[in-house]
């Protein structure tokens, strides 16, 4: 005969519990609590292998539980802003996905047919948590290419701990590549891309764990000196303009506690946190730094944030470097880690918002 689950002997205790004494009952319940516990305990669905909380919990199955970002937001035409949103496969093979933003028709028209700057934007989440298609990025990157005027591509990268670094990076270089190709003129790219978008005005930014990538991203392509870029499409050649970096996921030295473990967990322990990936103002040498994409870096830093020193540092570490661009700091005094995501309308994420939409626009 089948033996009853913990779960089915719960259920047939309530029914039982009336019938028997006080003590039976409180005996017989902690039979069956314990019978419980012991199932949970050699269950690899319910062992904990990392426990990342408050972002979610790995099992020793592999199963992974997120507790945050899970929340898929269509696309649409937003009533508020009269921004268009629509989603694209960017690459079949992984499954790498995108999500494209257009300002409304009215601020097209209004500025005569030119291109606008295309801006390639990574969403945060500590590299495990978030995507592309969350409210509250949908609302942001909304809010974001109203204000700025600009053609959005935000990116929703695959996640550690199932795809651990350097996936999220290798997604954003396809991402990229996929940008330049599609923004040619003619009729062979993304419609919005190749109609609106102008590459040789192309800005990188990402918050907290997308600001890293955004970081990394240009490096590689500061590094690599060129696009793959489809010749015969009658575009301007591809050019990085600028990076903005806000409240990116930089470590260094002395990291709080955690941390460590965390970067292990996220990069299935490939690279420590003496790594470029994660500590460029330290394990970046000043000729590593040159090869950023010439133009100008914004970094903003929330006084209240932990990462604050390691995001200053980065600044030090670019300027002292001999690198021919403008870094700029902004810093936000009284407040954490990427306070402006939400209550767009409060007076310093508004703030902080027209100082990224300067930055894009060149002032």
């Amino acid at each position: 005969m089948a033996l009853a689950s913990p779960v089915h002997l719960l259920v047939v205790m309530a029914a039982l519990c009336p019938l028997l004494g006080a003590g039976e009952a409180r005996e017989a319940e902690a039979l069956v609590g314990a019978s419980a516990f012991r199932s949970r305990a050699t269950d690899p669905n319910m062992e904990v292998k990392f426990d990342f909380s408050p972002f979610l919990i790995q099992y020793k199955s592999g199963r992974v539980q997120r507790f945050m970002g899970t929340t898929f937001t269509p696309p649409s035409l937003d009533a508020r802003t009269g921004v268009a949103s629509k989603d694209v496969v960017v690459d079949q093979a992984t499954g790498l996905r995108a999500r494209i933003y257009r300002p409304s028709r009215g601020a097209v028209i209004g500025g005569g047919g030119r291109r606008l700057p295309v801006l390639l934007y990574f969403h945060g989440g500590a590299f495990v948590v978030e995507s592309a298609f969350d409210p509250v990025y949908h609302g942001y990157l909304n809010a974001l290419v109203a204000k700025a005027n600009v053609v959005a591509v935000s990116v929703n990268y695959r996640l550690a701990p199932e795809h651990p670094l350097p996936a999220a990076y290798d997604d954003a270089w396809a991402a990229l590549q996929w940008v330049v190709d599609n923004a040619r003129r003619g009729g062979g790219g993304e419609p919005w891309l190749a109609k609106h978008g102008d590459v040789s005005r192309l800005f990188l930014a990402g918050d907290s764990a997308g600001g890293n990538i955004a970081h990394n991203l240009a490096m590689r392509a500061g590094q690599q000196q060129s696009f793959r870029f489809v010749p015969g499409g009658g575009g301007a050649a591809p050019a990085i303009r600028g990076v903005a970096l806000l409240d990116p996921y930089f470590l260094g030295r002395y990291v709080f506690p955690g941390a460590e473990r965390a970067w292990g967990f996220i990069c299935a322990g490939r690279y420590g946190t003496g790594h470029p990936y994660v500590n460029p103002a330290a394990a970046l040498p000043a000729s590593a730094w040159r090869a950023l994409p010439p133009g100008r870096v914004l970094m903003t830093v929330s006084g209240n944030d932990r990462l604050g020193p390691f995001q200053r540092a980065y600044v030090d570490a670019l300027r002292g470097s001999g690198w021919r661009g403008e870094a700029r700091l902004y810093v936000t005094p009284g407040e954490g880690h990427c306070y402006f995501l939400n209550n767009l309308a409060s007076p310093k994420a508004a703030a902080h918002m027209a100082t990224l939409a300067a930055f894009i626009n060149g002032s």
